[in-house]
């Protein structure tokens, strides 16, 4: 029996969208998917380096609402809108390392 293998419980805790992740956790892109009023969101959010495989972590929220937040991906920080956050789906950095607590 092979127990190094992900049980589908943890891949799918390990796995949400970014703007669930704690402020400064790191995590890494796993896709993107548009909502369906805006489909360019996919593309756009392509362009601006949420490829992927890219490092990304939660910067900032803002006071009050927590929206917009403050997302650095790669080298680049950018201010995007929850609604815009929720579109990029991440994989916990301890998930994806197979760190234990």
């Amino acid at each position: 029996m092979n127990h190094t293998a992900t049980s589908p419980t943890t891949l799918s805790a390990a796995l949400c969208d970014l703007h669930e992740i704690a402020l400064k956790e790191p995590a890494t892109v796993v896709g993107v998917r548009a909502p369906a009023h805006a489909p360019e969101w996919s593309g756009w959010l392509a362009e601006i380096g949420f490829l992927p495989g890219e490092r990304v972590q939660l910067l900032g929220r803002a006071v009050p609402g927590g929206d917009p937040l403050v997302v650095r991906v790669g080298d680049s920080t950018f201010a995007l809108r929850v609604a815009e956050a929720a579109c990029v789906q991440v994989r916990r950095a301890e998930a994806a390392t197979g760190s234990a607590r």
